[in-house]
């Protein structure tokens, strides 16, 4: 299984501390981020929609 940070594309399996949510706009698309680009507030941009977040 594969989950891809939405930020910088890098696989969070096996990391400890990776979020995934739902696309606060659309509801649709789930958003995956790493501790580090969380920790950085790097955006995101949703699958589904476009919408682009902090």
């Amino acid at each position: 299984m594969k989950l891809i940070c939405s930020s910088c594309g890098e696989n969070v399996v096996g990391q400890d501390e990776f979020v995934v949510f739902k696309c606060p706009n659309c509801g649709e698309g789930s958003v995956i981020r790493c501790s580090r680009c969380k920790k950085l507030s790097r955006g995101y941009k949703c699958d589904v929609c476009n919408f682009e977040g902090p």
